[in-house]
């Protein structure tokens, strides 16, 4: 019974035991398959950020490329427009090279010419003189056996006939080389004249092809430049001129030899400052507003101009270039004021003579045109003027006054005689140019001094400024041929001994007095 009792309880015990076991071992596994399970998760979790972390970093790779590659191509755009602003710059000077080289070449075939030209002359002399001295000896033999002068007597006085022949022959070849050379001598001395002004950058010029337009700060200079350059190249492309920015404080400066398209964009970069909205279209849309004011303006000036010398009637293309004067000088004198004067001088004469007084007007008024004409338009400055008053309609006598007020035709009517002269009379008189007053005494001094100097000279007066010298001569001791030698050694000497702008006309005058009493 006891027996049964234990082994009741054994297998009761052992059958717990087995339970528990059961009981632990299904704990076991369902804790193994959920932490298989957590496992999975975690291995999945991670292959999503995984994946994530790599899509961000093939992003910003992406990105950093993209920001690099953008970085070299604004460095190699930079590099190109380097590149390119130096090839203009070579190119523009390889053009300079050309065209001094070709000046060169054109200055060495006329001193070729000329050269030439003096070889076949002094072959002429040559010849001149062996016939002089075959004339000379057969003279002598003459003379010697008629008038029973000794050898000596005779060369003698052939010495002194000869000498006056000769001085005569040299008077007239000399007379008739100028007449030769007067047309080629202009258009060298053209040349020469506008070499030297383009070597010559002098305190005047400056002044009249800059313009310095004062900035509230200079921070404005920043946005004046634009992003890699665009809004001053767009300024400059649209305005037609350069700006410059430099470290000067508080200013900018414009330059341009063209004085109209200077004032326009001084008037564009003044609104564009006050504006404070500065990108290309803004320029743009300024310019036209100040191209139309300035435009308004030029009219303005040339109504107001035909105005006061009571005119009417002209183009208002005409009318625009005649107010453009107003911002072109010439030796510091007032274009449109000098037209102005003109036309007052012209008709105050033309009244005189009995000329129609309205046209004499008209025509000095618009003698000068010309000088605000496009540089891209050839020729002086009185023919350019004439084609540009003939396109609208002038009558032909202005146009031809106009043509001819500087002798670049022969001048065939009064009213062109009558602009001349008083041309002349306006830039001048003393004190209308810019000439100091004891600069000016002293000049026609020393030219009246030089020209006193000279052997048979009785008077002397310095007119036209200083431009021109009258030489009265005593008629006993020169003749009307040695006049033309005279004027040639009193403008030499003139030369020589003085500095003087342009040019100084001597004319030298003789006559003769014949004097009768009645008794």
């Amino acid at each position: 019974m006891a027996t049964n009792v234990i082994i009741v309880g054994l297998l009761g015990f052992l059958g717990g035991a087995f339970l528990v076991g059961a009981i632990l071992g299904a704990k076991v596994s369902a804790e193994k398959k959920r932490r298989e399970k957590e496992g999975d998760e975690i291995i999945n979790s991670a292959k999503e950020k995984a994946k994530t972390i790599r899509a961000e970093a093939k992003g910003e790779a992406k990105a950093i490329i993209r920001d690099e590659k953008q970085g070299l191509e604004r460095e190699y755009q930079s590099k190109n427009d380097k590149l390119a602003n130096f090839e203009r710059e070579l190119t523009k000077k390889e053009v300079k090279l050309d065209q001094k080289i070709e000046y060169q070449d054109k200055l060495e075939r006329e001193a070729k010419e000329q050269k030439d030209r003096l070889k076949i002359q002094e072959d002429k002399l040559s010849e001149k003189e062996k016939k002089y001295e075959a004339r000379e000896q057969e003279y002598a033999e003459k003379l010697s056996s008629v008038s029973g002068m000794s050898k000596d007597e005779i060369k003698t006085e052939l010495i002194k006939i000869y000498t006056e022949e000769a001085k005569l022959d040299a008077a007239k070849e000399i007379k008739r080389i100028e007449e030769d050379t007067k047309d080629q001598s202009e258009k060298s001395a053209k040349k020469i004249l506008s070499t030297a002004i383009q070597r010559f950058a002098g305190e005047y010029v400056a002044e009249q092809t800059i313009s310095s337009v004062t900035l509230p700060d200079d921070g404005i200079k920043g946005r004046l430049i634009g992003r890699e350059g665009r809004n001053i190249r767009a300024f400059e492309q649209i305005c037609g001129v350069d700006l410059i920015i430099d470290d000067t404080p508080g200013v900018v400066v414009i330059s341009c030899f063209n004085v109209v398209r200077k004032e326009m964009a001084r008037m564009t970069l003044e609104r564009l400052i006050s504006d404070g909205r500065i990108h290309p279209a803004k320029i743009e849309e300024f310019y036209e507003k100040s191209k139309v004011k300035f435009e308004s303006r030029l009219r303005d000036l040339g109504e107001k101009a035909q105005m006061e010398i009571g005119v009417v009637g002209m183009h208002p293309e005409v009318l625009k270039m005649i107010g453009a004067l107003n911002w072109r000088t010439s030796y510091m004198q007032n274009q449109y004021q000098h037209s102005l004067e003109v036309a007052f001088l012209c008709g105050a004469m033309a009244a005189e003579l009995g000329l129609n007084t309205k046209q004499a007007r008209r025509a000095g008024l618009l003698h000068d045109i010309g000088k605000v004409m496009d540089a891209s338009m050839e020729g002086s400055h009185a023919m350019v003027g004439a084609d540009f008053i003939k396109k609208y309609g002038e009558h032909a006598d202005v146009i031809h006054a106009v043509r001819a007020h500087h002798e670049d035709v022969k001048p065939e009517t009064v009213l062109a005689h009558l602009v001349m002269a008083a041309d002349a009379i306006s830039g001048a008189r003393p004190g209308v140019r810019k000439f100091l007053k004891e600069s000016y005494v002293s000049r026609v001094t020393d030219i009246e001094k030089i020209a006193n100097a000279f052997d048979g000279v009785r008077k002397c007066y310095a007119i036209s400024a200083g431009r021109e010298i009258r030489v009265l001569v005593e008629n006993e001791k020169v003749s009307d041929e040695s006049t033309v030698v005279l004027s040639r050694d009193i403008a030499k000497k003139i030369e020589e001994e003085m500095s003087y702008p342009g040019s100084i006309k001597v004319s030298v005058i003789r006559e003769t007095r014949a004097v009768g009493i009645a008794k």
